[in-house]
C-alpha cells in the first residue's frame, strides 16, 4: 500500500509528543505538510520532525493538491469549521475528539464532509490498543457474566489558564476534555447507547468551565457511571462489573507504547492478570484510518459514532444545568 500523504492543521504539543515521531515510523503514513498561522513556527517543526513542506497558514496546506488526508488537534471551538474547509479542498480527515461542541454541529459538518466525497473520523484512539479489543471480546462471550455496571474515572491537574483545556470560548472543560473518553468507553464496551443521563457538574469560579464532573448513564439493562476531573492527581481505570465477576483496565486510554497493557479478570475462579503486547495505539489508528482511504472502504470508527457520543456530551451538559434526568 503506498503511504497516505497527510498535513497537520497547528503546531500543537500534543501532535509534537503523541503523534508525530510515532508515526513516522509507520509504511502507510507520510507527513507531508504541517501549517501554522507563523511560518517560522510550522518550519521549526517541519525541520525537528522530518516534514517535507511548511506552510504559513491553514489554507495553504490545505490548497496544496499533493496532500491528500490531515489531521486536525485545533482547539474544539474550531474543529467543525476545518473539518468543512478541509472537505471544500478534497481532503480526508482524522480529527481530535470531541469532533465538534454539540451533536448538531458535528451531524452538519460531517454531512457537509460526506457531501464532498471525503471521509471523516474522530480520532479516539483508545479503541485501536489490543487491551481494548479483548476486554470487548472478553464482555462478547460472557466471561463476566451480564454487565451491570461501567466505572470510570479520568483525571488530571491544569490550573494553567492560559490552557485551551481552561478556557471556555475555546470548548475547554473537563466534559469536554475527558468526560468524551468516559461515555465513548461504555457505549463502546456495551455496543448500544444509553437512554437518559444525569450529571453533577462543578465549574471553575475563574475559568467558568466544569473542572469535576459526574455521569450516570442509564442503558436499560446496564448502567455506567463516571468521574473526571482536571484539577486533582493524575488517575485513570475504568472497572467493568459483570454478574459473574469483574474487568479492570489498569491504564485505560493513554498506556505507554513501550509496555504491554495490563487488564485484570476476576471470575469464580479467582483473578488472572492479562498483559496485552506493547502497542502504539496512535499508529494503529492512523494506520486505520490510511486504510480505508487507500481500499476506498468505511473507516474504523464511523462518523455516526462521533455524533452519538456527542449526544450524550449535549444531554450531560443539559442535566447539569437542570439538576434532571434527560433522555437521549
Amino acid at each position: 500500500m503506498q503511504p497516505v500523504k497527510f498535513g497537520v492543521l497547528g503546531v500543537s504539543g500534543f501532535f509534537s509528543k503523541r503523534i508525530a515521531i510515532p508515526t513516522a515510523k509507520s509504511p502507510f503514513i507520510q507527513w507531508a505538510g504541517i501549517a501554522s498561522r507563523s511560518l517560522e513556527r510550522s518550519q521549526k517543526a517541519a525541520d525537528v520532525y522530518d516534514i517535507a513542506q511548511a506552510y504559513g497558514s491553514y489554507e495553504e496546506l490545505l490548497a496544496d493538491e499533493s496532500i491528500e488526508a490531515v489531521y486536525i488537534p485545533l482547539p474544539n471551538h474550531v474543529h467543525a469549521e476545518w473539518i468543512k474547509k478541509a472537505a471544500d479542498a478534497g481532503k480526508h480527515v482524522l480529527c481530535e475528539k470531541p469532533i465538534a461542541l454539540s451533536a448538531e454541529e458535528a451531524q452538519k459538518a460531517i454531512e457537509y464532509a460526506e457531501a464532498k466525497g471525503v471521509k471523516v473520523m474522530e480520532a479516539f484512539m483508545y479503541r485501536f490498543h489490543p487491551q481494548w479489543q479483548h476486554v470487548l471480546e472478553l464482555i462478547s462471550i460472557q466471561e463476566i457474566g451480564t454487565i451491570q455496571l461501567i466505572d470510570t474515572f479520568f483525571g488530571y491537574s491544569n490550573n494553567d489558564s492560559n490552557n485551551i483545556r481552561n478556557q471556555e470560548g475555546m470548548g475547554g472543560g473537563a466534559l469536554y476534555d475527558v468526560g468524551c473518553y468516559a461515555v465513548s468507553a461504555s457505549r463502546f464496551l456495551l455496543q448500544t447507547e444509553p437512554r437518559r443521563v444525569l450529571s453533577l457538574i462543578t465549574e471553575d469560579q475563574d475559568f467558568k468551565v466544569d473542572v469535576l464532573s459526574s455521569g450516570i448513564l442509564d442503558f436499560g439493562g446496564a448502567r455506567a457511571q463516571f468521574t473526571v476531573a482536571t484539577q486533582t492527581f493524575p488517575y485513570q481505570r475504568v472497572t467493568v462489573h459483570g454478574s459473574g465477576g469483574i474487568i479492570s483496565i489498569e491504564i485505560p486510554f493513554n498506556v505507554s507504547s513501550d509496555v504491554a497493557a495490563q487488564v485484570m479478570v476476576t471470575t469464580r475462579v479467582g483473578t488472572r492478570e492479562v498483559l496485552l503486547d506493547a502497542t502504539d495505539q496512535y499508529i494503529v489508528e492512523f494506520e486505520g484510518f490510511a486504510r480505508a482511504i487507500r481500499e476506498d472502504i468505511p473507516v474504523p470508527t464511523p462518523p455516526s459514532d462521533a455524533v452519538n457520543n456527542m449526544r450524550v456530551l449535549d444531554g450531560l451538559f443539559e442535566s447539569g444545568r437542570t439538576g434532571q434526568w434527560v433522555s437521549i
